[in-house]
């Protein structure tokens, strides 16, 4: 009985130092670095626009109908070149959601990714635009008019207020129009204004207040602004 006893009181007696060495040796010891934090769960970064495999792209979906470097010869299809690619991406977003209607450009738009799209855009804004022209003297003299100081009885406003004097427009907010095909501009106002065209409120609501000559007139003026 007596062996067991002193056991187990030379047990304790080493659980006693052992207990005590720790807690001094924890005292010496530097504070631990902080635990790395947990991987983030968030989205990565979208990758950038690559050029290359916009102009790839390019080439097979849309070179026939807007030109091999985005001059579209013909005023039935529009002028890409130099375009804002932020612009660019939301027209092609909403083609293929139905968003904007047109049965050939919904077709295109359909196999396109995001990524595809900003690949073209950048590529194509990074293109240089050829210069337009107007064909008809009288109706640049009034576009002239409505564009820089719209036209104040109908509370039309100017349309250089949002697409800037020389027609450039406002990255991510306004397109270029400079430029473009006169047909094609006036051509896009008249669906703005009987609605066929929806993805813009506000061009809904000014081109409204047009008329055909109008409408015809600012085609002509913002294809010969450089």
């Amino acid at each position: 009985m007596n062996y067991l006893v002193q056991t187990f009181r030379a047990l304790a007696l080493a659980a006693s130092w052992a207990l005590s060495a720790l807690v001094a040796q924890a005292a010496d010891m530097p504070a631990a670095a902080p635990a790395a934090p947990a991987a983030s769960s968030a989205p990565s970064a979208p990758a950038k626009p690559d050029l290359a495999k916009g102009e790839a792209r390019y080439a097979t979906v849309c070179t026939a109908c807007h030109g091999a470097d985005g001059n579209s010869g013909s005023p039935e299809y529009p002028k890409l070149a130099g375009q804002h690619p932020e612009y660019l991406v939301k027209q092609l977003t909403e083609f293929k959601s139905g968003k904007r209607a047109n049965a050939v450009m919904m077709g295109m738009a359909a196999g396109l990714s995001e990524q595809d799209m900003k690949n073209i855009a950048a590529w194509l804004s990074s293109k240089a635009p050829k210069p337009g022209f107007a064909k008809d003297a009288a109706l640049v003299s009034l576009g002239e008019k409505i564009y820089r100081g719209g036209v104040a009885d109908r509370q039309i406003p100017a349309c250089a207020g949002c697409h800037s004097p020389n027609g450039a427009g406002i990255p991510a907010q306004y397109p270029r129009l400079s430029g473009q095909h006169a047909d094609y501009t006036a051509r896009e106002l008249s669906y703005f204004r009987d609605g066929s065209r929806a993805n813009n409120l506000t061009m809904n609501q000014v081109a409204a207040k047009l008329n055909d000559k109008e409408l015809k007139a600012l085609g002509e003026y913002t294809a010969g602004l450089h």
